[in-house]
């Protein structure tokens, strides 16, 4: 094969990751707005809605933007990651990544360094067309009720107030670096097979078996997530809202109850007449002109139920511990475990906090005199990351601790030493 074969071929490898990774976030983020009703918005914006969230969900940034002529200011702000998409592409980007590598063993680190650079380009290239479509200005008439003043100010404002997005490109491309880059860096760490510089194959050992357990776990909890919300959706009505949260943000809602079951918090609130979608429980927590603290001792007050998220989340961590200690050479010693799986969850912790965070507000003024009631609304949530951090630590060296123990008899790879 010719060195412009190969080349071609590199290419075509990497093309199709991109091409995989993005038509997974498109086919979820499609669905996941038709089912919250977004394909009914006006003047054929459905596209530009799903460019939006296919942006947001890879690391990009959106600005959502408001007009009320001379008689009124706007103020939107939105920064919300709607983790179903970007698992979606995440997994489907790294897969179709490590395919071609699937039968080597070693692999040299120019090689692996020009097929992360070809990937990375074609993947900046496809993020800024979706930002370049990813924007779209709408009308509101407000209804501010049926008293004489309120029409008159009515009919001041209609056609007047305008709200839209628009993809900020600078942020979009530089997030949407980070985010490819930590994709395909985390797809070498948690394969089994794929090759490494023959430099680096010494700290597979301690390092793949973790961060496999890690996928494994939040694979886990999103598919609990998952049956949880099918269930929700057979029995309590409202289906189609209970679809959109899980084909937008069920992550969002998994990974929270993840860490609210070894004890993070977060802080946040939800006033106004609208908020983003979410269960009825956080709702209720939250609701509220001030900053609530969203714990497990909050949640149980309103539902004793809320105290299952503590041995659902001993149990995926305990399954998790175990894998990565079958997943380790048998000569790794009991509290190696337990530092490994102690460090990799303290990560993971770190990583889940900013992802899951959730800031939205509009609000419409009208002459300077505040927001107009029925129009404003504010939804926020923000993590309390190291915290979260220290107490997944914790979790870690017990469950590592504990895996390792359930481990010890099972054969796996390497010598048993005495």
């Amino acid at each position: 094969m010719t060195g412009a074969q190969r080349a071609a071929y590199d290419w075509r490898d990497a093309l199709v990751a991109v091409v995989a990774g993005f038509l997974a976030m498109i086919v979820f983020a499609s669905l996941g707005l038709w089912a919250a009703g977004a394909a009914d918005l006006p003047d054929g914006s459905f596209p530009s809605v799903v460019a939006a969230v296919v942006v947001m969900a890879a690391g990009g940034s959106v600005d959502v933007t408001g007009g009320a002529g001379p008689f009124a200011g706007t103020e939107a702000e939105l920064t919300a990651m709607p983790l179903t998409v970007t698992l979606a592409g995440a997994l489907a980007t790294g897969i179709a990544f490590l395919r071609p590598l699937r039968h080597r063993a070693i692999a040299s680190t120019g090689e692996l360094l020009a097929r992360i650079a070809r990937t990375t380009l074609l993947w900046l290239a496809a993020l800024v067309g979706a930002a370049a479509l990813a924007r779209h200005t709408f009308g509101i008439t407000p209804d501010l009720g049926q008293d004489p003043a309120s029409e008159f100010f009515g009919e001041l404002l209609e056609d007047a107030i305008t709200v839209g997005f628009e993809a900020d490109m600078g942020p979009t491309v530089l997030f949407g670096l980070l985010w490819i880059l930590g994709v395909l860096a985390m797809a070498l760490l948690v394969s089994r097979t794929a090759p490494l510089p023959a430099r680096f194959v010494r700290y597979q050992e301690p390092v793949r078996p973790a961060a496999f357990a890690m996928l494994l776990l939040l694979l886990a909890c999103t598919v609990v997530g998952l049956v949880i919300g099918l269930v929700v959706a057979a029995t309590r009505g409202h289906p189609a809202e209970t679809f959109a949260v899980i084909l937008l943000g069920l992550p969002n809602v998994s990974w929270l109850a993840l860490g609210l079951g070894i004890g993070a918090s977060w802080e946040g609130k939800v006033d106004g007449p609208f908020g983003l979608p979410m269960p009825h429980i956080l709702d209720q927590v939250l609701r509220g002109r001030e900053n609530t603290t969203l714990d497990l001792n909050a949640l149980t007050s309103y539902d004793q139920r809320a105290w299952w998220l503590v041995p659902i989340a001993a149990g995926l961590l305990l399954a998790a511990a175990f894998v990565m200690a079958v997943r380790s050479p048998a000569r790794m010693r009991l509290w190696q475990h337990a530092l490994h799986l102690g460090v990799a969850f303290a990560l993971t912790l770190l990583v889940i906090g900013p992802v899951t965070r959730i800031s939205a507000r509009y609000g419409l003024s009208l002459l300077g005199i505040g927001d107009i009631e029925g129009l404003g609304g504010e939804v926020l949530l923000r993590p309390h990351p190291w915290a979260a951090a220290g107490l997944a630590l914790l979790w870690g060296l017990v469950a590592g601790f504990l895996g390792g123990l359930l481990a010890w008899r099972v054969r796996r790879r390497g010598e048993v030493q005495d």
